[in-house]
């Protein structure tokens, strides 16, 4: 364990920014037009194929499929793939049809390196899914913080860290980034004993900042997310002892799950809430609860973001424990594809992983599935992850700024600068 211990941090990340990842394209057949009407009370035939991409282009999307004439909605069109290796974007999956849609699945990317495809969009039910998968385009960049308070950035690959917010404020701890939007998000921690934490914005160049949760709106948070669809973000807060959400303009927050309310509660660590997930297809947010230092006593959770009816943040019943008895758990990170859950571990100064599911027959105490893919990161707190490339990303609050592949091979340390904290990669264009 190190030695260095800021009770203004304990962990964030990013997140709550999805990958753009991409697949291995073929080409498909040609395109068809619109799908079918189902009869009533039947599902809407599928939207038609895209057409054939070339080695270079991407085959078009499907088109609209049609909805039931009294029952489930139709499908979404199937996305266009792109033809040969190295082709370009996948095709855009089509719009759905209907009151209630299923997803159309996007067009899967060239294996050349280039995006996947757009789901389909929604006509009155949920929007089809991105192509995943292979390759991606863009570059890679990863935005962190310094508890210090600064906004830091740099190219993934080959970094040269600089500072994009100077003043970002006391105890930056949770980054989020809107790429669509423009937009960085932080938390900032302040100072506990005063309870005025705060969450703030600025533009990816770090310009225009403003502040969107004053001091005192949030207690001490940490890991943060934002959900671009639902213009929502999402964070833990520590000392708070909860879970809150609020619109991205920092109005209407809500606490989501509450842990404590005294300040006898506060003095229990394993009541601190700090880090933080978000699975919106599936309805799920999960966080983290750390315990004393290497207390073992540590939890991951998760509940459904729909609040059941008729209950509180107090009182809800959904709460599932995912992992209990941890050295001391801190940031989140999810491959909701592939089932699995990330996480940096600041007792045992570990990244880990294991599957979001329980194995039949364990419990969250005696589950033996963890993976420690890489060790002796001191004191860590972020982490992220690029599923397309095969990398992890992870900060530690003795300024350890790493990179290894998802498996934990081939560590290497990219800086050792600062005291870190949240850390989120996304493909900038």
């Amino acid at each position: 364990m190190g030695t260095i211990r800021f009770t203004t941090i304990a962990f964030a990340m990013a997140s709550g920014v999805s990958l753009l990842a991409a697949g291995c394209g073929g080409a498909t057949p040609a395109g068809g037009n619109t799908a079918g009407t189902g009869p009533g009370g039947d599902t809407g035939g599928d939207g038609g194929r895209g057409t054939a991409g070339s080695s270079s282009t991407a085959g078009a999307g499907g088109s609209t499929a049609g909805g039931g004439a009294a029952g489930a909605a139709g499908r979404g069109g199937n996305g266009g793939t792109t033809g040969g290796r190295g082709g370009t974007t996948g095709g855009r999956g089509g719009t759905t049809g209907g009151a209630t849609a299923d997803t159309a699945g996007g067009g899967r990317g060239g294996s050349g390196g280039t995006t996947g495809g757009r789901g389909g969009a929604a006509g009155g039910g949920r929007g089809g899914t991105t192509g995943t998968g292979g390759s991606t385009s863009g570059t890679p960049t990863i935005f962190y913080l310094d508890v210090g308070g600064e906004v830091r950035t740099a190219a993934a690959e080959n970094p040269v860290p600089r500072v994009l917010v100077a003043s970002a404020g006391q105890g930056p701890d949770g980054i989020a980034i809107d790429l669509a939007a423009g937009h960085i998000f932080w938390t900032g921690m302040g100072n506990p004993s005063a309870d005025d934490g705060f969450v703030r914005r600025s533009n990816l160049d770090g310009t225009n900042v403003v502040t969107l949760v004053p001091a005192g709106g949030t207690y001490t948070p940490k890991q943060m997310r934002v959900d671009p669809a639902g213009r929502k973000l999402y964070w833990s807060d520590r000392e708070g002892m909860q879970v809150q959400r609020s619109n991205v303009d920092g109005s209407g927050v809500e606490t989501l799950v509450t842990t404590g309310t005294t300040a006898t509660d506060r003095m229990d660590e394993s009541r601190w809430c700090v880090g933080m997930a978000i699975d919106t297809a599936g309805g799920w947010f999960y966080w983290s609860q750390k315990g004393g230092d290497n207390e073992g006593v540590g939890s991951i959770r998760r509940a459904r973001i729909q609040m059941p009816a008729g209950q509180t943040s107090t009182n809800r019943n959904d709460i599932e424990i995912l992992f209990s008895g941890l050295p001391e758990p801190i940031d989140l990170e999810l491959d909701v594809a592939g089932g699995i859950i990330y996480w940096a571990d600041r007792g045992d100064d570990t990244i880990n992983r294991a599957p979001i599911a329980i194995p039949s027959g364990s419990t969250a105490a005696n589950r033996t599935d963890r993976q420690i893919l890489v060790r002796q990161v001191r004191e860590a707190i972020g982490v992220a992850i690029d599923k397309g490339r095969g990398r992890l990303y992870y900060t530690a609050a003795n300024g350890q700024l790493g990179r290894a592949n998802l498996d934990g091979s081939n560590k290497m340390e990219l800086t050792g600068a600062g005291a870190l904290t949240g850390i989120v990669v996304v493909d900038l264009p």
